[in-house]
Parts: structure tokens; C-alpha cells; sequence
């Protein structure tokens, strides 16, 4: 397994799994709670999910997924930012804990911009992080100048990752928000790898992917391994599509690859709004 390292010099795997979606249809919950047990037996142990994700079901099905199994995962969970003031956030990370049937989070992250000023949600996520109900906090989908209010804000320094979204297709952060993390060696987490399953019909990466002996979702999560810096989250609620993913590990982009994708995928030419899902 590849490893990123963050800030305060903890590894964690650089692919992972996302949940956005698992746990509203009790049709599937059986294969989904499966699939992430699949995940933490081949060493994907890192799961990202929030209070939004299904108005809580998918913090609710990931805890019964990881019954007896807390220990092996580094979770990683998000406050709404109408709940982001220093009482709400204690109150919404304690219903995700409950959700989740653990008593911490590895990882609490802001989930985007709010009225809630920085500086109260800052205090309330370090309070929260002195009572030992979160071991680290982030945030994500905040663009350069958000970033910059966060970092001078008391705390914001600490800030473990921005969780962004970010592949082949959406590679807009590349030209100013990600330069400015790399400069603070605060890790991206690249959320919708595979764009939501688009990039696999995307017909110049199947034929790219073809070529190199790779499926197309396997390119696209290599692209993102090829990083030191980057962890990469796709969701699924299927086994064999989980196994797909993991291949991309065995894969090493080669600068020639690299260079492909590039034309195939330029990398941005000037500033870009910052794109969210």
C-alpha cells in the first residue's frame, strides 16, 4: 500500500474509500457494508464519509460495517457548515460519533465555505480535538483565498488536509490552490476520482487505458498515485469494482504515460473557479 504522510507526520494510505450515496438503498447495503470490509482486509483502511452523506445513513452503515474492526480504520468524517459554529459542531460531531459507534474521528474536516466565521469554527474543532473526540481536522472544498483567511486564522496552520475535487477532468486546483498546500506539505484529498464513473467511457482514456493494459479507473487513480501528496477516495458499493481499484496500485505511470495524459487531459492554462459536486 502507498502512504501519504501529513502534516503532523502520521501515514495514511494514499488510496482509500469514499462513501457519498452508500447506505440510502437498503437494497444494497448488504453488498456496501461488504465492499468495505473487502477494503480494510486488503488494506484499505482510510473511509471518508459526512453528515450529510444521506442525512447520516452513510455514517450509520459504515458503523455497522466496522463493528469490532475501529482500531484498523482511520476514519474521516464532515461537519455541515451551518453546523459549524463551536457549540453546533460539537453537537453534530457527537451525533456522527454515535452514527459511527465509536467514541473519535481520525479526521473532522469543515465540509465547504459557510457563514459561520473561521475563527469559531477553528475553536470549536479544537475543542473538540482537546476533549480526544477528533485526533485531526481539515477542511474541504475551500479555493485559494479561502485557504488563506483559514491559514491566518489561530489554528488554521494545523489543518491536515483540503479535501477537493480533483482528476483527469477537473485539474483546475493545479494551477494555484495546489502549488499553495504543496508549499505547507498539507496533503489533497481527491474526491470523485473517476468523476462519478464518467471518465470510464471517456473514449481517448479507454483507449489509453487499452493500450496499457489498465482498465480506464485504473488510469485515472494512478494518475492521482502517481503523487506523493495526493490520497485518492472513490466510492463503491461493489466488491469487484473495489478489487478494480486496488489494482491501480500495481500500475507505475511512466513519464511517457504521464505526458499522454496531458494531452489527453491538459493541465490548466490560467485560474479556474475552484469546482465542487
Amino acid at each position: 500500500m502507498k502512504h501519504v504522510t501529513l502534516p503532523n507526520g502520521e501515514r495514511v494510505p494514499a488510496l482509500g474509500m469514499g462513501t457519498w450515496n452508500m447506505g440510502d438503498d437498503r437494497a444494497t447495503r448488504a453488498e456496501e457494508i461488504a465492499t468495505l470490509r473487502l477494503g480494510l482486509d486488503l488494506g484499505l483502511r482510510l473511509i471518508d464519509t459526512a453528515e450529510m452523506y444521506g442525512e447520516g445513513l452513510s455514517e450509520s452503515l459504515i458503523g455497522e460495517a466496522i463493528a469490532g474492526r475501529r482500531d484498523e480504520v482511520f476514519l474521516v468524517s464532515k461537519v455541515y457548515p451551518h453546523n459549524a459554529s463551536r457549540r453546533g459542531i460539537a453537537a453534530a460531531c457527537e451525533r456522527s460519533l454515535r452514527r459511527l459507534g465509536t467514541d473519535w474521528l481520525d479526521l473532522y474536516l469543515l465540509h465547504w465555505r459557510g457563514d459561520v466565521p473561521f475563527e469559531d469554527t477553528l475553536e470549536g474543532l479544537q475543542a473538540l480535538q482537546r476533549d480526544g473526540k477528533i485526533r485531526q481536522y481539515g477542511v474541504s472544498n475551500l479555493d485559494l483565498s479561502d485557504m488563506d483567511e483559514w491559514w491566518d486564522t489561530p489554528g488554521g496552520d494545523q489543518t491536515a488536509v483540503n479535501q477537493l475535487l480533483y482528476n483527469l477532468s477537473r485539474r483546475g486546483i493545479e494551477w494555484d490552490v495546489l502549488p499553495w498546500l504543496r508549499e505547507r506539505r498539507v496533503p489533497v484529498m481527491a474526491y470523485s476520482p473517476i468523476e462519478q464513473a464518467r471518465l470510464v467511457r471517456h473514449p481517448k482514456l479507454v483507449r489509453f487505458a487499452q493500450e496499457s493494459g489498465m482498465t480506464p479507473a485504473q488510469v485515472a487513480l494512478a494518475w492521482l498515485l502517481a503523487n506523493d501528496d495526493i490520497i485518492a477516495i472513490p466510492k463503491t458499493g461493489h466488491r469487484d469494482r473495489l478489487r478494480e481499484n486496488i489494482g491501480a496500485l500495481s500500475h507505475t505511470l511512466t513519464a511517457e504515460q504521464l505526458a499522454t495524459l496531458d494531452s489527453i487531459f491538459p493541465p490548466p492554462k490560467g485560474p479556474r473557479a475552484l469546482e465542487m459536486l
